[in-house]
């Protein structure tokens, strides 16, 4: 079971983000892509028990790890962990059927793979989630074209340095990303350690 230090420091702020916006009441279901270490997804199993979880990452040690936090915590509402590269089309992500979901959950990430990869979490958000379910993205972002606090600028500094393909993303870029794919920015939460929770809906259909 790998661990992560800030894994273990951000899981429950996030789950405080959750918590407002779980319905608690009836069975939902959530993908978490690019599930790493596992740590996240099986704190928020035993927060939300009426949620059924699918851990999924695109690479083999992390998808170990997962799965022995699973088996040793035995959870039932946590699924077994999938293969998923986000670069990817959704066709390819393991047969999720359009309008299936109710929530998507992708935590550091964005900010650490190339541009691909985003794009192709805001496309398959947009047909897999039902109407009205929830994107919710964690990291470290730009506002309007500003990286802040000097902590951040020299992070992103140091990520395109290892990899031009990564740095931290625009939160505009992302609502038009959103926009393009039938989601819209609903929240925008200021958390711990210079990152936010942005929370993105699916459009109603009419």
């Amino acid at each position: 079971m790998l661990c992560a230090a800030a894994a273990e420091r951000n899981k429950e702020p996030i789950s405080s983000v959750l918590r407002d916006c779980i319905e608690p009441s009836r069975p939902l279901k959530a993908l978490e892509i690019s599930s790493g270490s596992g740590q996240h997804i099986v704190h928020f199993a035993q927060a939300f028990k009426n949620v059924t979880w699918q851990p999924s990452d695109v690479d083999v040690q992390s998808i170990s790890s997962i799965q022995a936090y699973r088996n040793h915590l035995k959870l039932d509402n946590v699924k077994s962990a999938i293969h998923l590269d986000a670069s990817q089309s959704w066709e390819n992500w393991s047969g999720f059927e359009p309008d299936s979901l109710d929530i998507v959950i992708n935590l550091n990430m964005i900010h650490i793979s190339p541009i691909a990869c985003t794009k192709g979490l805001f496309k398959g958000a947009g047909v897999i989630l039902k109407p009205q379910g929830l994107l919710l993205t964690y990291g470290p972002y730009s506002v309007n074209g500003v990286i802040t606090p000097q902590s951040n600028v020299d992070f992103d500094y140091s990520l395109r340095q290892r990899n031009p393909e990564w740095g931290l993303r625009d939160v505009s870029f992302l609502n038009s990303l959103a926009e393009e794919n039938g989601l819209f920015l609903q929240k925008m939460v200021d958390m711990p350690a210079n990152n936010k929770c942005l929370l993105f809906r699916k459009e109603s259909q009419v």
